[in-house]
């Protein structure tokens, strides 16, 4: 399955809306997308993973590879929407200790908005 990609203007942050699968296949597609708007000044960036049903240990590695790019720039990933199949992975990996997970996109928007873009650990 094809990964299909958009961005927009959140509150505070861009949003990457990804739809399909995030595999050895795909994951290129999904570094360069993330390195285009690293390289455009964006520094806030939810990836929402609604839309996401498989991920592989290639687009895991680009995950956090794309996470390490923005925190050298004092900047932020984030993931929302996380489906179960897939939030089970980041956690097996222990990815989601290191890339914070929110329910949805308007709850990773409020908090980047209130944090002023500070990761915030529990």
């Amino acid at each position: 399955m094809d990964l299909l990609l958009s961005a927009r203007p959140g509150r505070g942050c861009t949003v990457v809306e990804a739809r399909g699968e995030l595999d050895m296949a795909t994951a290129p597609q999904l570094r360069d997308n993330l390195q285009q708007l690293i390289d455009s000044g964006d520094r806030q960036v939810v990836v929402d993973m609604a839309g996401v049903r498989f991920i592989d240990s290639s687009a895991l590695g680009t995950l956090v590879v794309m996470f390490k790019s923005l925190g050298e720039v004092d900047g932020r990933l984030s993931l929302a929407g996380v489906q179960p199949g897939v939030r089970r992975v980041l956690s097996i990996t222990s990815v989601d200790r290191v890339i914070d997970i929110y329910d949805d996109v308007h709850t990773a928007e409020t908090d980047i908005s209130t944090s002023g873009g500070v990761t915030r650990r529990q």
